[in-house]
């Protein structure tokens, strides 16, 4: 396909000129909110409705300009660990329309996309091809349901990421994005499998991706190092979605230490790198946006 409707168009368009806000945390709002530990969140779409339609309500309320759908783990190889591997288009078209029926003009769905969980052979047993056709088969359904783009999300590999990536450019009209999340050590910031910001940001736009950039696994602080590494080697918007800092685990209770307030300030920094999205990842609740949105725009 690769022709770009008309709103993802306009997607692109904005972001040379503006900031714009993605939404918090997906899982951290799902599990206030009746998710059970353990439980498969993309069931939700089906089974609690209202519950995923609120959340894009409070997020878009919120401030957000782009919410995520609740699919980031709406592949095949994520969805047979619930029995639910049949359901991959049905779960998937729910989750783009629940979020769609909230927003507003101006607003957008981006249809969140996770990883497989598998490797790639021969360090796995799955092949390049049934990758591409599980991620295809659920991002052609996040755009059934009306996702104006797709995130290819807390990627590890960069090899599955591009073939993600591929699946959305040959099939879909989707603006795509892509993030990746990094750890820092004694020799600075890489993924799992040994890649530094820099390459990932450079790789994922090679692979064909409109949007690269990182979320998760970070306080804002690191998150800010991560952009302006990749700043300098690529001339597309980028994407940072930070967690609320470093989850501690207290009298029961998972606590995320970064408030709303501390991470607004640094976001400040993260527009000026300059980063052209900016949300939130784990931690994060309707809170944060409402503080990010205000010391950006």
């Amino acid at each position: 396909m690769n022709t770009l409707t008309a709103t993802t168009h306009e997607l692109l368009h904005r972001l040379e000129n503006e900031v714009l806000i993605f939404d918090g945390a997906t899982g951290t709002y799902l599990q206030q909110h009746g998710l059970e530990s353990g439980g498969c969140p993309e069931l939700m779409n089906a089974d609690a409705p209202e519950t995923v339609r609120d959340m894009a309500h409070e997020y878009f309320d919120a401030g957000s300009d782009i919410v995520l759908t609740n699919s980031f783990g709406g592949t095949k190889f994520r969805l047979q660990h619930y029995e639910a591997q049949d359901r991959v288009q049905e779960l998937n078209r729910l989750a783009a329309e629940h979020a769609k029926s909230q927003a507003g003009p101006n607003q957008y769905v981006a249809g969140s996309v996770g990883p497989t969980g598998e490797f790639i052979e021969p360090l796995g047993t799955v092949s390049e091809s049934e990758m591409y056709d599980a991620f295809a088969e659920q991002i052609t359904a996040l755009e059934e349901g009306g996702a104006d783009a797709v995130i290819i999300e807390t990627q590890m590999v960069l090899e599955e990421a591009a073939i993600a990536i591929k699946a959305s450019r040959e099939n879909t009209d989707l603006v795509v994005m892509a993030t990746m999340v990094f750890d820092k050590g004694p020799r600075g910031f890489f993924t799992m499998w040994g890649t530094t910001p820099e390459d990932a940001a450079k790789g994922l736009r090679e692979a064909g991706a409109d949007i690269v950039g990182s979320n998760c696994g970070n306080g804002i602080d690191k998150m800010i190092e991560i952009a302006e590494q990749m700043r300098p080697v690529v001339n597309c918007p980028i994407i940072i979605q930070s967690n609320a800092g470093i989850p501690t685990y207290k009298s029961g209770e998972i606590i995320y230490p970064e408030s709303p307030e501390y991470m607004a300030e640094r976001y400040k920094k993260l527009a000026e790198v300059p980063v052209q999205l900016l949300g939130g990842c784990c931690g994060t609740t309707a809170d944060h946006i409402r503080a990010l949105k205000e010391a950006v725009k």
